[in-house]
Parts: C-alpha cells; structure tokens; sequence
C-alpha cells in the first residue's frame, strides 16, 4: 500500500505539473528560455567562480558576453540571411518547376511511365502536390510554434526578459539545488540523487555537446557552400548546422535541398553539383566519427528516434515553449525508464523467485 500511495502521489504530481505547464504556455517561454540558458551558462560561471571571482561578478559577465556575442552575430547574420531567406521562398516555385523539366526529359519519358507506371502529367502533378504538402506541413508546424507564444507582449520583451531570468537563475543556481536537495525524502534520497546525476549527465552531455556541434557544422557549412558558389548558401549552410542538433535530421535536410538548389542551378554542369554532395558527405563524417563522439559521447542515451518525436511532439503541443524542455524531458523519460527496467528484471515478478526477507 505504501508503494501504492507513492505511485498514486507521483503521478497526480506529473499531471498537475503538465496541466500547468499547458494552462501557462502562452508565458512561459521568456522564463523557460532563461532557465535553459541559465543552464547553458552555469559551467562557465562556475570556472570564473573558480579562479577566484565573486559569484555576482562572474553571473554579471557571463551574461553580459553572451548578450555581446548574441548582438553582433544578429547584426551580422539575420539581415542576410532573411534576404536569402526571402529570395529563396520567392524563386522556390521556379526551382519546382525546372526540377519537374530536368526530371521529365524527352530522353527518360517512356522509361519513366514504364518504370513508375504513371503518365507524366501525372508525374509531374505527383511532385507537384508533394511539394504543396510538405510547405503545407511546415507552414502549419511553424505557425503552431509562432501560437505557442502569441501571448507574449512582443519579441522586444523575449529578449529583455530573457536575460533578466537568466542572470537570477545563474546568480542562485547553487542555493536553488540545495534547497531542492533539502527536500527530497530521507529514505530515497541517494537513489534520487543518483538518478537526478544521470539526467543531468544526459542533458549536458547532449544538450551542451550538440550545441557545439551545431556551431561548428554551421559554419563549415555556410563557408564550404558559400565557397562552391551556391546559391543561397550561407542560408542552407547555417540551417542545416542549426537542424544538426537532431542527429542525421540535419544533415539529411541540408543535403535534400542543398542537391535540389545544386542540380537546378548548375545542370548540365556536374562538377559543381559533385562539389555540393562532397561538402555534405565530408561534413556527416565530420559530424558522425569526430565532432560527435568528441563534444557529445556516447552515454547520452538519447536515441534519434526518441529525440525527434519529443521534438515533433512537445514542439506542437507547446510550440516554442515545447522545444525548449523537449530535450530535458526526454532526458529524464528516458533515464527513468532505464532504472524502472533494472529493477523490474531484479524483481520477482521478472524472476518468478519469491523476494528474500
């Protein structure tokens, strides 16, 4: 009965904590973003705090580069890549169109029909209404993202609050913990601790490991492209290490249409489309076999398949607010799920033994 009761108070405690998190969505993201950064952060202050500067001073410092760096690389960055972004929404029908024209050649016409066993209007409607679908798809994806926080007052607020949050969160990080430490049950509170080890291991590892990663795809990326002669490619090279965060999604993306853009723009040409394809594959084996096991590790334990789908997932349910605790959340799933697989094989309900008294 004990078990019981604990198991009946944990899981009220999970849906309480879920139905708040859904009824104050719309406010949450400033708060939740400066936690998350405040997290990112902490390594960093704690060094400073370290070496021998006060914990006020090295909070102070720590945020204030972070804004530095966020502030030049947006004055940098954004207008050009929103005038990339802009042009290439508005050329993306004529890319449709000559990919459909190089597809459906006079020379593989028939070949096509007999292999696919379609005609070629209907073909060329096929990757038509694909095409339609998929920016259907990603338009209703990111305007469930944009209604997860359409209650903030304005962006201008994001950024003001955000930083505010993170300053407190990192300037009280260690009092926080051993207050919340204080209030774990004696009786449980070396498993608890050890689990909570875990998953902070999991999180770090991935969340600060893969972050890294990014940086380092995204530049390479937008320079190696860029130097190609792509177009559009500061845009695709600086998407593709963003979207690297998810294992092989990233890469796979920047590739699809990294070849499309390619193959329009350079055809009958097939150096250049070949240089595009090196760029990509030498980049995933940058990513997979140096970069990754480096900076990231292998005991995350975060499969790529779970990772998408709590993306995908807290992302459309919470949007923005989503994708930021998606990766902590699945973190804690999934350590929590190891360690109540080990001791359901110990138990005797695995073992078919009677437990020892």
């Amino acid at each position: 009965m004990n078990l019981q009761r604990q198991l009946l108070f944990w899981l009220g405690a999970l849906l309480v904590f879920i139905f708040l998190l859904w009824l104050l969505k719309d406010i949450l993201l400033p708060f939740i973003a400066g936690t998350v950064l405040a997290y990112l952060l902490n390594p960093l202050t704690d060094r400073l705090e370290r070496n021998g500067m006060g914990r006020g001073i090295a909070t102070l410092l720590t945020v204030f580069f972070f804004i530095l760096f966020f502030v030049i690389v947006g004055i940098v960055l954004v207008p050009v890549l929103g005038t990339q972004l802009v042009s290439f929404i508005q050329k993306l029908p004529g890319y449709v169109t000559r990919l459909q024209e190089l597809v459906v050649t006079a020379e593989n016409k028939e070949w096509l029909q007999h292999t696919i066993g379609m005609s070629i209007p209907d073909i060329q409607k096929s990757l038509g209404d694909l095409v339609g679908e998929s920016a259907r798809w990603l338009f209703s994806f990111v305007q469930s993202l944009w209604s997860g926080g359409r209650a903030l007052i304005s962006i201008f607020s994001l950024l003001v609050i955000t930083p505010v949050v993170a300053f407190y969160v990192l300037f009280d990080w260690h009092a926080m913990i051993d207050k919340v430490d204080s209030w774990l049950p004696r009786r449980h509170r070396a498993t608890i601790r050890t689990l909570a080890g875990q998953i902070d291991t999991a999180i770090a590892g991935f969340l600060r490991g893969q972050a890294s990663v990014c940086f380092i795809m995204g530049i390479y990326y937008a320079a190696a492209l860029a130097l190609v002669g792509l177009n559009f490619g500061l845009l695709i090279g600086v998407s593709t290490g963003i979207l690297t965060f998810i294992p092989y999604v990233g890469s796979l993306s920047g590739f699809l249409i990294g070849m499309i853009v390619a193959t329009v723009q350079f055809f009958p040409s097939w150096g250049p489309i070949i240089a595009v394809a090196v760029v990509f594959i030498v980049g995933q084996f940058l990513e997979g076999y140096v970069l990754s096991p480096k900076l990231v590790g292998e005991s995350v334990g975060l499969h790529p398949v779970w990772l998408m789908f709590a993306l995908f997932a807290f992302g459309y349910l919470l949007g923005f607010v989503g994708l930021l605790i998606a990766i902590p959340l699945a973190a804690a799933i999934g350590v929590l799920l190891r360690f109540a697989i080990a001791r359901y094989m110990e138990s005797p309900l695995y073992t078919d033994k009677p437990r020892s008294r």
